[in-house]
């Protein structure tokens, strides 16, 4: 059964989650090998679910972004780094998708083989050298024109997915101008190789790896957008970040929730649950979950009512739910761990990874101090 034959949301998430339990059950294991869960992917690819986003017309089923969000979520809750990587390739192929930012058979081709056989596709953007492109660095990433084409050198960080890629977007400099662009690489060509160097204490196991270009010979067509550092249009798709973490928060919630429910030291007649401090701590957790939950899903929900014009009015408010829903789960997981104790910080309880996971989120984009200038200059022009 594939995900694209279900007629409905509710069916495709029943669905999804019955497909995914096993997910949890890895999670340790990855988390402390520092290895990559290439069987989560082999049963996300076995489901048809990287084929989710994209459209209609070429064998997808172009789902909405709230219906995306609520996915990613409960990948989430099983295994966060498997829900932050595909989350990538949900989104890209999403917004190429809706944008036709590409010509349309490149697209088109890249399209049909992600909904024959799953194929998986990122952005590589990072550089160590100009940290994160959202802030405008120029890429030192380099593309060579030549008679039939371009040759591309350079090196990319926190490239997610690294281990399973078969297509990867890549920013480079034109040599020789002022001029950026992005690239179709296919990841079997001569030249291109990952460099395993992600070592992170979170979201270990999402194979963000270096990539590498060696004089990587590229056809003319490859070369499928210009960029202007600095300068994007409001990206909805981004929004696979919060829920990714928000998922996590959720996990960490179900957690303490049922040890509340369940533990009972000789100190206490029935459980901690009975408390009113651990009664007033579940509380502000479900508080956090709820306001969480509204403005992520309401901002969702406004960008797929939304024309062009409306949603790039929506990039303040966009932002402020990443920030918001991340800080909030960063609270979220923090308040479980109290509410379990210091066996929380114990190797085998997933709260501890839940809590070094979640924070990896704060150093996703948009980044905090961003945001709040952003906001603030949006409130200053009203």
């Amino acid at each position: 059964m594939k995900l694209t034959q279900l007629q409905t949301t509710e069916e495709r998430i029943k669905f999804l989650e019955k497909s995914i339990t096993h997910f949890s059950e890895h999670a340790r294991t990855h988390d402390e090998a520092g290895t990559f869960p290439f069987e989560n992917f082999a049963t996300l690819k076995s489901i048809g679910y990287p084929a989710l986003t994209v459209p209609k017309k070429y064998g997808g089923l172009g789902i909405s972004l709230v219906e995306m969000l609520q996915m990613q979520e409960k990948i989430a809750i099983q295994d966060g780094s498997t829900a932050l990587a595909i989350g990538w390739h949900m989104g890209i192929t999403k917004n190429l998708g809706e944008t036709d930012t590409w010509n349309e058979a490149v697209y088109k081709k890249f399209a049909e083989d992600v909904v024959a056989r799953g194929a998986l596709i990122n952005n590589a953007s990072s550089e160590k050298a100009t940290g994160s492109p959202t802030r405008g660095g120029v890429p030192e990433t380099t593309a060579k024109k030549t008679e039939d084409g371009w040759i591309l050198n350079g090196r990319k960080t926190f490239a997610t997915l690294a281990p399973v890629l078969d297509y990867i977007s890549v920013s480079a400099t034109i040599e020789g101008t002022d001029k950026v662009a992005s690239f179709l690489v296919s990841s079997d060509l001569h030249g291109v190789s990952v460099d395993e160097t992600w070592d992170s204490i979170a979201m270990k196991s999402t194979g963000s790896h270096d990539l590498v270009f060696d004089e990587v010979m590229l056809q003319k067509e490859d070369l499928v957008h210009y960029l202007i550092p600095g300068n994007k249009q409001a990206q909805g798709w981004l929004l696979h970040i919060p829920a990714c973490y928000l998922g996590i928060a959720k996990a960490a919630q179900q957690y303490a929730v049922n040890f509340a429910k369940t533990y009972s030291p000789n100190s206490v007649k029935g459980t901690i649950a009975d408390i009113p401090a651990v009664q007033q701590k579940l509380g502000e957790i479900e508080l956090r979950v709820l306001e969480s939950s509204a403005f992520l899903y309401h901002i969702a929900d406004k960008w797929d009512q939304a024309d062009e014009t409306k949603r790039n009015q929506l990039k303040p408010e966009l932002s402020a739910v990443k920030l918001a829903v991340v800080n909030k789960a960063v609270d979220i997981v923090d308040i479980a761990m109290r509410v379990v104790g210091a066996r929380s910080l114990s190797a085998s309880n997933p709260l501890q990874r839940y809590y070094r996971d979640v924070r990896a989120g704060i150093h996703n984009p948009p980044m905090d101090d961003m945001t709040l200038m952003q906001l603030a200059t949006h409130s200053l022009n009203n």
